[in-house]
């Protein structure tokens, strides 16, 4: 098994990593690595229906969609994340409690008793502190999972606090857990990098055939390459969105606004405004500006660039009924 090393906390850098060892490499491997604030949104999910955007854009927190199914977490340099990417038969790869197995037995040794619950996660005395998904890729399958050590918990639930009346859609939704970090449970003093360290040795202990690798530097080119074509882009993180309703009513300086809005891939496909604003010219005009826009704030505002919209909402400028629109 190679143990693959780096230290880079970059998450566009650490999913395309994950996707070229899946995808180019034939042996198996072990990889431990962080993220700098990001939300990790699932495969299936809708991503703006996952992230509270006001406050990721305030504390700049990045957004990543993953290989994998599953539920929106949140990363930062207190979370370690774990992958496993192995060989095997078809029918045989997915196989949650094998790959969280060597986890549990460090914190066993640490004196913490962590366990397997419900379809995916790990826990300490009921609270969750791991999440774990899987994606198969022919005969290879990809385990991850995160393991919350001193994560800052007050980030972790305001970035994934959402209004779920906004979004109507059959998308994965994510299921929030009481969770805990693992360092509130420890008997002894050690940082994440420690913890890490104790993993990887663990990790070699158990698999003999175990060595380090680094990436060389063909590989770190193919890397950078996939996270500028893909996961840096908007068309995977937000666009590969499923189809989802989205509704919302707000109080703008010049009346109240409704919008309904349905969109496919990230871009609205009809739009309709309601409310008891005054107006001047039809409305239609701006419904017609929204109709094959992305659901994007910075695409919509450079469009609606293109009209004097006081024309249309009465006292409302294009950032207010922009805003109200996520």
């Amino acid at each position: 098994m190679l143990c693959v090393t780096h230290s880079s906390t970059d998450p566009y850098f650490n999913l395309a990593a994950e996707e070229y060892v899946l995808k180019n490499f034939t042996d198996d491997c072990f990889m431990l690595w962080r993220n700098d604030n990001t939300i990790v949104v699932g495969k299936h999910q809708n991503t703006l229906a996952e992230v509270n955007l006001d406050y990721i854009k305030e504390k700049k927190i990045s957004v990543v969609r993953r290989l994998s199914g599953g539920g929106a977490v949140f990363h930062d340099l207190g979370n370690l994340n774990f992958t496993f990417i192995m060989n095997g038969h078809e029918g045989h790869l997915v196989d949650f409690r094998k790959y969280t197995l060597p986890v549990i037995e460090v914190l066993k040794n640490l004196s913490v008793d962590a366990e397997f619950q419900g379809r995916n996660d790990l826990t300490i005395n009921g609270k969750k502190f791991s999440g774990n998904a899987e994606h198969v890729y022919k005969k290879r399958v990809l385990h991850h999972g995160t393991l919350l050590f001193s994560s800052l918990m007050e980030d972790l639930h305001l970035a994934l606090r959402v209004n779920p009346l906004k979004y109507k859609s059959k998308a994965v939704k994510s299921i929030r857990s009481r969770v805990t970090n693992i360092k509130d449970h420890l008997q002894q003093d050690m940082d994440v990098i420690q913890f890490r360290d104790m993993i990887l040795d663990h990790i070699m202990d158990i698999y003999p055939d175990s060595k380090a690798y680094t990436f060389s530097d063909e590989d770190i080119r193919n890397i950078n390459n996939l996270r500028e074509e893909k996961y840096l882009t908007w068309e995977w993180n937000f666009g590969y969105s499923p189809k989802y309703n989205f509704e919302k009513s707000f109080i703008t300086n010049g009346g109240f606004i409704q919008v309904h809005l349905n969109v496919s891939g990230g871009v609205i496909q009809s739009a309709k405004i309601y409310g008891d604003f005054f107006n001047k010219l039809d409305i239609s005009v701006v419904e017609e500006i929204l109709n094959g826009s992305r659901h994007d704030r910075e695409e919509l505002l450079d469009k609606f660039e293109s009209i004097r919209f006081s024309d249309y909402f009465h006292n409302i400028t294009a950032e207010e009924f922009t805003d109200g629109m996520f």
